[in-house]
């Protein structure tokens, strides 16, 4: 197995999953953390190393290459499946050369799905985001499924009345998991729950979607059936959980503590509030039109890092969306070209 984005906290979950299995790492990639990258090459000795060539020169690797050498070294990978965990837009090219190559894709960079769905094989994909690992364990396990019902925390805001003055570095207090910068400010925002409905939209076609807060992240998905019974999926909001998921489904030892029920004091259920979480009331429009992906994670992740250097609003992230929905809402997606072109293009425009 290879594993891109090994320093992220998915990539040193998955290690840790994978420690004592007789699963055999031959690739790891990173993009700055040289430090940790060294310290697993030491422990996995991995054949092969990707990293920033910024930091090339700092790794301890008689095989280390440049990130963006990738393509011509993927074909001679021998790796089963790859785990991409690489942060935002930039882990599409990933995807699409794992599946180019017929190997496994073990998916946690949601983006890949959002801005590029219909480009991609979902029956060779596993999903490892809490929400869709444990919506593929209903989905194995019940008859008749209707509709499908994530869950959110609701982030770092969910307890604020307003939102508009709050900074980056209130954002990234996430209350219940540790997570990369970037995914925790859409998870302040919302939109990590906008873009998970659209990859629940790709990966199990013809149910009904619905997004719901769930403050404890104990309960991390429902599935309703035809007989209107539904069926949760509780577990303690461990990620190695849903990476071991993901690579074994349940067929393998425990990845994370038992959850006591005797111990749960209170469950509460809410509705999303687009007022306080405006992208979200982007849900409807973008699950009928899947192509508005490209220009809304585009926006997303021009303004999601202007906000993290405190250089625009929590509200403003929203707006540049609608800014840049108003203008590229038109464009056509016909071929996976067309999908770095526009992305490029609203980068452009929110950039100039």
């Amino acid at each position: 197995m290879s594993i891109f984005g090994s320093t992220g906290t998915i990539g040193v979950n998955t290690l840790k999953v994978l420690k004592n299995s007789d699963i055999q790492i031959e690739c790891l990639a990173a993009n700055k953390n040289y430090e940790l990258l060294n310290e697993q090459i030491q422990e996995y000795k991995p054949k092969l190393v990707f990293a920033n060539k910024d930091i090339l020169h700092l790794i301890k690797h008689k095989e280390a290459y440049d990130i963006n050498e990738l393509e011509r070294h993927f074909a001679s990978l021998k790796s089963d499946g790859i785990v991409n965990a690489i942060v935002a837009f930039a882990g599409l090219k990933l995807s699409l050369l794992t599946q180019k190559y017929n190997k496994k894709l073990y998916l946690a960079n949601k983006e890949s799905l959002l801005v590029a769905g219909k480009f991609l094989d979902t029956s060779k994909i596993s999903p490892i985001d809490s929400e869709h690992s444990a919506l593929a364990a209903l989905l194995r396990s019940v008859a008749y499924p209707k509709k499908i019902t994530i869950t959110a925390s609701g982030g770092a805001f969910f307890k604020q009345e307003d939102c508009k003055n709050l900074k980056a570095k209130d954002a990234l207090k996430h209350p219940n998991w540790q997570m990369g910068a970037k995914i925790t400010i859409d998870s302040a925002t919302m939109a990590n729950k906008l873009f998970e409905l659209v990859e629940a939209k790709h990966l199990y076609k013809d149910l009904e979607l619905d997004a719901l807060i769930e403050p404890s992240s104990l309960i991390h998905a429902f599935c309703e059936c035809k007989n209107n019974s539904i069926t949760a999926y509780f577990s303690v909001p461990d990620m190695k959980l849903s990476i071991a998921n993901a690579l074994f489904k349940e067929d393998s030892k425990a990845h994370c503590n038992a959850l006591d029920l005797l111990k749960i004091k209170n469950l509460s259920l809410y509705e999303i509030d687009e007022k306080k979480y405006p992208i979200y009331s982007l849900k409807n429009e973008l699950l009928k039109n899947l192509d508005l992906g490209v220009i809304i994670n585009a926006a997303n992740e021009v303004y999601v890092e202007k906000y993290l250097k405190d250089e625009c609003g929590y509200y403003d992230i929203y707006y540049a969306i609608m800014k840049a929905l108003d203008k590229f809402c038109t464009c056509k997606i016909d071929t996976i070209e067309d999908v770095f072109t526009i992305d490029n293009k609203v980068r452009g425009f929110l950039n100039g």
